[in-house]
């Protein structure tokens, strides 16, 4: 794992050299054990790298590195998992060079030699950001993996072409322009994060999953109208795999998934430096590390942080998980001040606006983890490839059975629920808790009636899914002086599936997955220079799981049935089965307690007119009724909070 900048075309008083370096070291914690950077003082093109060494730990791994042949110069962030597969096969075409190491980088640039570009990314295996220059024919390639796991921004101002795997890296440059752009914000509002292509700022954007493109920087005009293109769909695996399913049997189906796990896991402990993994003891951190456990001579490390708060405490399943695999288990309990230490830090850790409030605890066990390993699995990416989410199962019974009622009888029954509010429909839930099914009870049951009857309105699938994932609805109408561009949810590229079910995945895994919990992940985990693999997200399990037929991932009212039966297989289901668990902390109650005065202050109506970003007043309002206790809008002023408390650092 590592960092990467460039910049091409731009005149500034500071040597380039020193503006690259400006520029790598704004992103040290990406890649501390070296950094160094290539200059094509022709062309005027400059690459820049910061590297956190873990295949090929002597000179023979370090970038920019240069193509055996001369015509390539690489920088890279990421792992190619199925590098050392592909030296053989180039040294059965008898294309491969003669090695000078064992990385993935040198086994990349004779693979870009033998295929060129296109082919090369379709053939590797892994997660990745690619900036490829072609000193023969002058053309920069960027590049990022099928499923958007590692970062990479990129954009004109002018014309002067920035690209980087940070925001931070690139307004390191002194001629780098901060407009900030006010439609990303509403995005913000709605999502609580900026989705791609977007970025918080103007003319940058942030490259696409599973796409490429190729600048032809001695033609500037072609340069500038130059747009990515895909060399991997993630809708044309859905329709391909709907249209080809699995025909083999339940136990069949298990033993497939079962095989593809082990290969992605073997793959993915590939590492010159200690590995380990995170353990929250659901059924996706627990299937990655039993996979692990079974391939390895020695004790994993796995890493887990609990709070004594039990509502978001999941520490105690983690460590029983942890002794019957026979892991080493380190466990750390956080203190709300270890917790809330955090929050100054966050506008520099992602260097956008984010509000995903889970990004505090995933911080907090990449910390622990990075004082132990270099690297660590995790189990992202089950929930949406195999159904792991309500929505998929109580979201999708609220829309066929209020399909059925009249829309006038839908709005009273909207009116009636909102009538109380979310506190008071969870005292009354509270007193008649033990006759509910164990997974409602809850005490959010209000904030998800309110939910519910925001979203009997509505009469498209379409209009129903962003209603349920949205925070802010007409984000729009907050933002002074701007308009909500459209998104993956709200334009043609829903794939065709068989069900709302598998649409909602679908998206999911093209929207939230790779806009919120891979972005999450990422930034957490390299803020702490902490290397993190995801196995699910191997594109081959991908492509496996849209051949699953539906009843295999939701079965019988149970979200992610087929990966359960992995896990069963190696430990039992009395240590997981219990209701589900969000990776969060009290933010509910911090900002009506320790937070209240650094909300305060943030939410100042003076403030936020001097500002002119946002209409005061309904923040204003949302903050009172939240200061009330009868509402919670925690997610609503996080979104606003964490743009707050970024504006702050520009």
């Amino acid at each position: 794992m590592c960092g990467l900048n460039g910049f091409f075309n731009t005149q500034t008083a500071m040597s380039a050299q020193t503006v690259i370096s400006k520029m790598n070291t704004a992103i040290f914690s990406r890649g501390p054990d070296d950094g160094d950077s290539w200059q094509d003082e022709v062309v005027g093109l400059v690459l820049g790298h910061r590297r956190l060494a873990i295949q090929d730990l002597s000179a023979a791994g370090a970038q920019p590195m240069h193509s055996a042949c001369g015509r390539y110069v690489l920088v890279f962030n990421g792992e190619i998992y199925n590098h050392l597969e592909l030296r053989e096969q180039l040294m059965t075409e008898q294309k491969a060079p003669n090695w000078r190491g064992h990385s993935d980088t040198e086994t990349m640039l004779a693979c870009f030699i033998a295929w060129g570009v296109e082919k090369t990314l379709q053939a590797m295996v892994g997660m990745f950001a690619i900036a490829l220059w072609d000193r023969q024919q002058k053309v920069l390639s960027l590049a990022k993996d099928r499923m958007g796991e590692k970062p990479l921004y990129w954009g004109w101002q002018g014309q002067s072409l920035y690209f980087g795997s940070e925001l931070k890296g690139l307004k390191a440059h002194p001629a780098f322009k901060t407009d900030i752009n006010r439609d990303a914000i509403t995005l913000l509002l709605r999502h609580n994060c900026i989705p791609a292509p977007y970025s918080i700022y103007k003319g940058i954007e942030k490259l696409r999953p599973g796409h490429f493109l190729q600048l032809p920087l001695t033609d500037l005009k072609t340069a500038q109208k130059t747009q990515p293109q895909a060399y991997w769909r993630f809708n044309d695996i859905v329709e391909a795999g709907l249209a080809n399913p699995f025909t083999g049997s339940p136990e069949q189906a298990v033993d497939a998934l079962e095989s593809a796990l082990t290969r992605s896991v073997d793959g993915q402990m590939l590492s010159d430096m200690p590995l380990g993994a995170f353990l929250s003891g659901g059924i996706d951190s627990s299937a990655v590390v039993a996979l692990m456990q079974a391939q390895s001579t020695l004790p994993v490390k796995t890493f887990t942080i609990g709070f004594d708060d039990k509502g978001y405490n999941e520490a105690t399943h983690a460590k029983a998980v942890a002794k019957h695999i026979g892991t080493e288990h380190t466990e750390l309990y956080v203190r709300p001040e270890d917790a809330l230490s955090v929050i100054p830090k966050l506008s520099s850790i992602y260097c956008e606006p984010f509000s995903d409030s889970s990004q505090i605890p995933t911080f907090l066990v990449s910390q622990l983890a990075r004082q132990h390993v270099s690297v660590a699995l995790s189990g992202d990416g089950g929930d949406e490839l195999f159904g792991g989410y309500n929505r998929y199962l109580m979201g999708h019974q609220v829309w066929n059975r209020s399909r059925k009622l009249p829309k006038p009888l839908r709005l009273s029954l909207a009116s009636a629920i909102t009538s109380l509010s979310p506190k008071r429909w969870d005292t009354l839930f509270n007193k008649f808790g033990s006759v509910l099914p164990e997974r409602l009870q809850l005490n959010t049951l209000g904030d998800k009636l309110h939910k519910f009857a925001g979203v009997l309105d509505i009469n498209s699938e379409q209009d129903f899914y962003q209603r349920l994932t949205s925070h802010w609805q007409q984000p729009d109408q907050l933002v002074i002086n701007a308009q909500e561009p459209k998104t993956l949810i709200n334009d043609s590229s829903w794939p065709q599936t068989d069900s709302f079910q598998h649409a909602m995945m679908a998206m999911d895994a093209q929207t939230y997955m790779s806009d919120d919990i891979l972005v999450k992940v990422d930034r957490a985990a390299m803020a702490n220079s902490l290397e993190t693999r995801v196995p699910m997200l191997d594109h081959r399990i991908v492509e496996l799981a849209w051949r699953m037929p539906l009843d295999y991932k939701i079965r019988n009212g149970e979200g992610k049935w087929l990966l359960k039966q992995v896990l069963f297989r190696h430990v039992p289901r009395e240590l997981i089965e219990r209701p589900k668990m969000g990776f969060g902390i009290p933010i509910y109650d911090w900002l009506r307690g320790p937070l209240r005065d650094w909300a305060e202050a943030l939410l100042d109506e003076n403030l936020l007119r001097q500002q002119g970003y946002f209409n005061p007043e309904p923040i204003r309002t949302l903050w009172k009724e939240h200061l009330s206790g009868m509402y919670n809008h925690q997610y609503h002023l996080w979104d606003i909070l964490m743009f707050q408390a970024w504006l702050e650092t520009q």
